[in-house]
């Protein structure tokens, strides 16, 4: 689950869309082709399914690169974890209730938990569950006392009862509904708040809302013995096998794992409001609510809403520890598009691109050239460095070297080419350092294909 990337990088290639009788039409099979070809290798450690549905209902499929190590091969129905994408069927199960009169979009989340919890407040006003599904609660991305025993598995072991204990001691730093901050944290109590009022688990009722009434058998939290033996093993970007999440209690923000064939039914009742079952609910949650930190950028119920350059994509992406994916599409056009990987590097941009092609796609990384540094400068740059909610850059110096190493990895050396800038192949990864006053680091700007992101110094 990784906090969304707004920007994309510099212009590849520019393909101009395709209409034929007035109908806007996805890049040819030739193209998408293409692009995998540009992308998967050089940029991604693993491999890329990717689902397009064109403005008649008709689907492709098309994959590249591997699933694991051996002889399973990528198709559309491979199984994928999906991350964040989960965050959007929590908000299809809200829709669904608030059309039933199940529930109050204005509703505080308070009235759907035990009287023990105490969900912080801020100048008399509750946070409500239109405040968690437009990420604008006042609550942080992710928990303080979320500290994993198993970082390779960071959410298994976070109890309810800690995040209860965090809820109820938290004070909020800014007004309820003032600012938009991708929380994790808010996403899950709000797809635990929405189990408690059913009286179920996140699990059957995001099966009995959604899933089921889709079609969508290939869709699970808990994976089947069928369903694990296509399960496409994730990737680190140094191509190592990683292992997978399991996300107990914030289940609502990121849990579930699916197929391309089985998204692309999702991707069909999003794009048709008028079909049966779920197409109103669905639109529901298409509505722009509040804005972001982006001019060009807004939130629907879970979704984000992005004015691009060919028109309006709704989309959403995801990413776990060894997983990154992309939903998005255009109503208008009435097109969509799924991208599921098992390499930890961003597919935005490929599905921002295939659905807007005036959004370009991201350059492989720049070749960088080792030069030397002064080995005492590099104790500037040691600490702890958060990136996303979940994920942290922990920076040392070891035998004149800089070791980077991401929460739940191995340790890999940085090397400079420049004073304050060093490069890590093995993650396709460049990290620069901003330095303060004092001349230490205060935060560094990470990037990776697909974007960049600026962690700060947190120790």
């Amino acid at each position: 689950m990784i906090r969304p990337v707004y920007c994309i990088a510099a212009l590849l290639l520019m393909v101009a869309p395709v209409r034929a009788s007035g109908q806007y039409r996805l890049p040819s099979d030739e193209r998408v082709k293409a692009i995998l070809a540009e992308q998967v290798g050089p940029k991604h450690a693993a491999g890329v399914v990717i689902g397009l549905m064109e403005a008649d209902g008709s689907t492709r499929i098309l994959s590249a690169g591997k699933a694991d190590n051996g002889a399973l091969v990528l198709d559309g129905h491979s199984v994928f974890e999906i991350g964040s994408i989960t965050k959007t069927f929590t908000n299809a199960i809200l829709a669904d209730m608030v059309r039933k009169g199940e529930v109050s979009l204005d509703d505080p989340v308070q009235k759907y938990l035990p009287s023990t919890v105490k969900i912080p407040t801020r100048n008399g006003k509750e946070i409500t569950l239109l405040d968690l599904a437009t990420a604008s609660s006042g609550l942080p991305g992710m928990p303080s006392n979320f500290k994993p025993k198993d970082p390779t598995n960071p959410y298994a072991d976070y109890t309810v009862a800690q995040m209860y204990e965090f809820l109820s001691g938290y004070t909020l730093t800014r007004d309820i509904g003032a600012r938009y901050e991708y929380s994790n944290l808010g996403m899950g109590l709000l797809g635990h708040a929405l189990a408690l009022k059913a009286g179920k688990s996140y699990d059957a009722l995001v099966e009995e809302r959604v899933l089921k009434p889709l079609g969508m058998k290939d869709t699970k939290i808990e994976l089947t013995p069928d369903l694990k033996r296509r399960l496409a093993l994730g990737h680190n970007p140094a191509g190592t096998v990683v292992a997978n999440w399991d996300l107990p209690t914030l289940a609502g923000a990121g849990a579930l794992r699916s197929t391309v064939t089985d998204m692309l039914k999702y991707l069909a009742a999003n794009l048709d409001s008028t079909s049966k079952p779920l197409g109103t609910t669905l639109a529901f949650t298409h509505t722009s609510r509040r804005p972001t930190t982006s001019p060009t950028l807004t939130m629907g119920l879970g979704w984000h809403i992005l004015k691009s350059p060919g028109g309006s994509v709704v989309w959403h992406n995801g990413g776990t520890g060894g997983y990154r994916t992309f939903m998005g599409f255009d109503l208008a056009k009435r097109v969509g598009v799924v991208v599921l990987s098992n390499s930890a590097i961003s597919v935005d941009d490929i599905g921002l691109h295939v659905v807007d092609s005036l959004v370009p796609l991201t350059k492989p990384p720049v070749e960088r050239k080792e030069v030397a540094i002064d080995a005492a400068l590099l104790s500037r740059y040691e600490g702890t460095y958060q990136l996303t909610p979940q994920l942290q850059l922990m920076v040392t110096v070891e035998n004149g070297s800089l070791m980077i190493a991401a929460t739940g990895q191995n340790k890999l050396r940085g090397r400079p080419y420049g004073e304050k800038d060093f490069f890590v192949p093995e993650a396709q990864a460049e990290l620069s350092f901003v330095l303060g006053d004092d001349g230490k680091a205060t935060q560094l700007i990470f990037r990776q294909p697909g974007g960049q992101m600026v962690a700060k110094k947190v120790q």
